[in-house]
Parts: C-alpha cells; sequence; structure tokens
C-alpha cells in the first residue's frame, strides 16, 4: 500500500513539474508586459500599463490582426465542411485504403511545417495561383483540416447512422435528418475541432511565412517583425492578449460543452 502511494505521489510530482515547466515562460510573459521598464526585465521596477497602451498605437496591427482573423475563421469553416465529408466517406465508405487515406489527411500535422511551407509555395506557383490571400486561405485550410477530419471521424465511429435511416422513415428529407439527427450528436466534435482549427490558423507562423508578402502579414508575422526591428515589453503586452483570448475560448469552450467531453475527441 506505501508503494503504491508512493507511486502516485511519484506521477502527480511529475505532472506538476512538467505543467510547471511548460507555463512558466507564459508567466514570465505576462508578468513582463506589466513592466514599466523598457526592456524585458524582472523584477519589474514598477507596474504599469504603459505596454498594452503602446500595442493601441502600432501601426498596421489592426489590419494585421483583422487579417489573421479572417483567414482563421475562413479555413476553418471550409475545413469544418471538407473535414466532416472526408470523415463521413471514411468512417461509413465502402472502398479500399481507407486507413491510408485517414493517414493522407492528417499527415500535415506530423510534418515540419517549413517543409510543408515550401511543398505549398512550390505547388500554388505551378498552378499560377499569385493572390496572396487565396494561397493564405489554401495553405491554413491544409493545416486546420487534419484537426476536423481526425476529431469528427472519432466521434462518427460512436454515431448509429442507422439513425438517419429512421428519421427518413418518419418523413424528414435527406438533409433535414442530417441537420435534426447528425449534426446536434456530433455538435461537440464540431465545436472541440473548430477551436482547435481556429486557435492553430491564428498561431501559424511556419506557413504562412511562405504564401505572404509585404503588404499581407498575419499576426505571428507580424510579431516577428516587431521583435526583430525593435524589441520591447509590447511584444509581451500582445502575446498575453492572445493567451488570454485562448484562455476565453477554452472557457466559453467548458460552457457549452464541457472540459469532460471535449477531452474525449
Amino acid at each position: 500500500m506505501t508503494g503504491e502511494r508512493f507511486s502516485r505521489a511519484w506521477r502527480a510530482l511529475v505532472m506538476l513539474a512538467v505543467a510547471v515547466f511548460m507555463l512558466a515562460p507564459l508567466v514570465v510573459m505576462v508578468l513582463v508586459s506589466f513592466s514599466s521598464s523598457p526592456v524585458f526585465n524582472l523584477p519589474a521596477p514598477q507596474w504599469s500599463l504603459r505596454w498594452y497602451q503602446a500595442v493601441l498605437h502600432k501601426d498596421g496591427l489592426g489590419d494585421t490582426v483583422l487579417l489573421s482573423v479572417y483567414v482563421a475563421l475562413a479555413s476553418t469553416a471550409a475545413a469544418l465542411v471538407l473535414g466532416t465529408l472526408c470523415a463521413i466517406a471514411i468512417a461509413h465508405g465502402r472502398f479500399r485504403g481507407r486507413e491510408a487515406l485517414l493517414a493522407f489527411l492528417v499527415s500535415p500535422l506530423l510534418m515540419p511545417g517549413l517543409v510543408v511551407g515550401v511543398a505549398l509555395l512550390q505547388a500554388l506557383r505551378e498552378l499560377g495561383l499569385r493572390d496572396v490571400l487565396g494561397a493564405l486561405l489554401i495553405g491554413h485550410v491544409v493545416i486546420t483540416l487534419p484537426y476536423v477530419t481526425r476529431t469528427v471521424h472519432a466521434s462518427l465511429s460512436l454515431f448509429d447512422m442507422r439513425l438517419l435511416e429512421a428519421a427518413r422513415t418518419l418523413g424528414l428529407s435527406p438533409s433535414r435528418a442530417v441537420l435534426k439527427v447528425m449534426v446536434p450528436s456530433l455538435a461537440p466534435a464540431f465545436l472541440t475541432s473548430g477551436l482547435f482549427a481556429f486557435l492553430a490558423s491564428m498561431d501559424n507562423y511556419p506557413i504562412s511565412i511562405f504564401l505572404t508578402d509585404a503588404r499581407h502579414k498575419t499576426l505571428p508575422i507580424e510579431i516577428l517583425h516587431y521583435l526583430e526591428e525593435a524589441p520591447d515589453p509590447s511584444i509581451a503586452a500582445l502575446s498575453s492578449c492572445l493567451i488570454l483570448f485562448a484562455i476565453v475560448v477554452l472557457f466559453l469552450a467548458e460552457r457549452l460543452v464541457g472540459m469532460r467531453r471535449l477531452a474525449q475527441f
């Protein structure tokens, strides 16, 4: 019994150490953002909101944020539609190579982002696509599609397709049967995959850097630009806002679905 308690205590200690190791940089970033010092300095000589005010006055930051949000929303919406169709085909289709197709769709998550970015750049150039916004949307759909496909596929394995047949027997059309029966059952999977896809798009740098130009920059690229040109704690303030945004998204997901159900996917 003593050995079992020691084992549990050891596992808890290791988990706590890992959590502290992963969260410590975020805590330091938030603390630096409230410092009055013009450099990254802790402990802060005085607490201040001057760097949050500086973020509001940065030139071009508003357009950059709007571009990132638009690309993230559009790519997430496209990934939800395409990923759901792919998941249904893989889960309930009758053709060979379904598992190979699933592995192929998830493969962008297993490859280095720089490799995917270079490959997309060369492929889009060969296709003659020069529009930056279109290239960004395609690139971000590629990196968000795996989240949707894998999550919805896992949820579909628990869904009984005979419920759709029963709904059609009761008089619903195929489209209304899907909307009334399948969509509510898969709503947690849609929400979970959509949240992760949106955050992955907002945070993506290695693919976006190959598909943007000087006039169209996503937020991670702009943050790196600030870090190279004028490194000051306003970067920490901007990063803290992104951390707060991620926390708010997770809080809303917990309120709408519950973290326990989110963890199932």
